[in-house]
């Protein structure tokens, strides 16, 4: 084996070697998505949230309390003897709420909504965390090749320029020729140190967002469940959208929140015990205690608040309407997502389609000016633009690889389907329900059924069933498209 080939063997094998240790996308991701500080606030938050849902809850369940009196009297009514006494009265209190006019229900129903809306919520900062983690992994792979072109050309055009200033020294080429291979390879070391420049900052994001600096970046997997048509696009967003769906949720927690403060008019009733003791103690007198037991139900029925009800249901019924309208900014953002994703994916693809041809073309023309350059027939500073012009066609073929990826993950995230499973990362999903169940089960649950079905008797019989589509019209998405000028074909 020849030496050439020695070497060309060897820097495959050292090649193959950095690959198997170079640090992919799925390892980015995994580190992200365990790690990242906005994503676990957003966990944090939504585990707040839960505890809503258990504080309406409690509007169901029985409540017990203890209150107790003491006190210490001396008189003295001035031949030289006192007197002394003391006190102590204790009551324990029992209540169980049996009606309240479907103000619980209502309360339980909103909390309900708020909490799968945040889990909507936590799904869509999930999505921009990796859409951030994909965006940083392939601008240090793009700034990366960027740097390698800029520095190659550096060292071509500096060869070119020693073989330059040889030529000249001899008489075959003139200042002019050495001049312009000069300023060449003046302007490449500018474009390289820019490069550079913008390597450092691309990994500085890329810290930011992962947790650690890279190392060598193996080439990004393909990604997978990207629709076939922009039909199917807008389709898939108008479904898994988890902006959309958030806002869905919110605007039928505002509702039930309309039911609650109409229920304030309504009649409440519950069974309250108490026991009662009073009397004095030892050392004084423990006689004419007295004991006190008594059990009732109390009905309450408002007749006057001044207006404060009417106008807490006024303002429940703008908050809804200001829910409405934000679930409608949901879909005309959301059209605008997917639409200008699927614009971007097109023209990514048609420039990565010409940057090729560019390349290939580029590549034959510097064949043969190379071989003209060298019969004389072509100038120096004809030789440096070609040469140029395959480096332009490099780097064009690199950025829009770039581009094209970048545009396919936004697109998956526009309908809702980015996640860790699409990249092909085996991580442990966080579950936001795990803690759900958790915080829920506990005292009261027993009754909790039983004291629901009562209030649900309430004349808006406890709402609609939450489904996080409500208020959406089946291809509404598409609609709004044609709406914004957009071709769906």
């Amino acid at each position: 084996m020849d030496r050439l080939a020695m070497t060309a063997a060897s820097a495959v094998l050292i090649l193959a070697a950095g690959v198997a240790k170079a640090e992919t996308l799925a390892d980015a991701v995994a580190l992200a998505y365990d790690s990242n500080p906005t994503l676990q606030q957003q966990r944090a938050q939504v585990r707040a949230l839960d505890e809503t849902y258990v504080q309406a809850l409690t509007g169901y369940r029985p409540s017990l309390s203890i209150s107790a009196t003491g006190g210490y009297k001396r008189s003295d009514p001035g031949q030289g003897s006192g007197v002394e006494s003391n006190s102590v009265d204790a009551t324990l209190t029992a209540s169980q709420p049996l009606y309240t006019g479907g103000r619980v229900s209502a309360s339980v129903r909103s909390a309900k909504a708020q909490v799968l809306a945040a889990r909507e919520t936590l799904r869509s900062v999930e999505q921009q965390i990796l859409q951030q983690v994909i965006s940083a992994y392939v601008d240090v792979r793009r700034d990366a090749d960027i740097v390698r072109i800029r520095r190659n050309n550096v060292e071509v055009l500096k060869a070119q320029l020693d073989e330059t200033e040889a030529k000249f020294r001899v008489g075959q080429l003139t200042k002019t020729d050495v001049a312009t291979v000069r300023a060449q390879v003046a302007q490449a070391r500018s474009a390289l140190a820019a490069a550079e420049g913008q390597l450092r900052t691309s990994r500085s994001a890329y810290l930011a967002v992962v947790g650690r600096a890279p190392g060598q970046l193996a080439p990004e997997p393909a990604l997978s469940g990207l629709p076939a048509t922009l039909d199917q696009a807008f389709d898939a967003s108008e479904a898994d959208n988890p902006d959309l769906r958030a806002a869905s949720l919110t605007e039928q927690s505002t509702e039930a929140l309309v039911s609650q403060a109409k229920a304030a008019r309504m009649p409440q009733v519950s069974a309250t015990a108490s026991y009662d003791y009073g009397g004095r103690l030892t050392p004084f007198s423990d006689r004419n205690n007295i004991r006190t037991a008594q059990a009732g139900v109390t009905i309450t029925q408002p007749l006057f608040s001044g207006g404060l009800i009417s106008s807490q249901i006024r303002q429940a019924l703008e908050q809804d309407a200001q829910s409405r309208q934000a679930l409608e900014s949901a879909r005309r953002a959301t059209v605008k997502s997917v639409a200008v994703a699927w614009s971007n994916i097109n023209a990514a693809h048609a420039s990565l389609t010409a940057s090729l041809e560019q390349k290939e073309a580029a590549d034959m023309a510097f064949d043969g000016v190379k071989a003209e350059f060298r019969a004389g027939l072509r100038t120096v500073f004809e030789f440096v633009q070609s040469e140029q012009s395959v480096r332009d066609a490099e780097l064009a073929v690199v950025s829009a690889q770039h581009d094209e990826y970048a545009a396919d993950a936004a697109l998956l995230a526009a309908i809702g389907r980015l996640s860790p499973k699409a990249l092909g990362v085996s991580v442990a999903a966080y579950d936001p329900t795990v803690n759900f169940d958790r915080v829920r089960r506990g005292y009261g649950s027993a009754i909790d059924p039983i004291a629901g079905a009562l209030d649900r008797l309430s004349p808006d019989g406890g709402g609609k069933p939450l489904d996080a589509s409500r208020g959406l019209a089946p291809g509404a998405l598409k609609a709004g498209a044609k709406d914004l000028a957009v071709d769906p074909q």
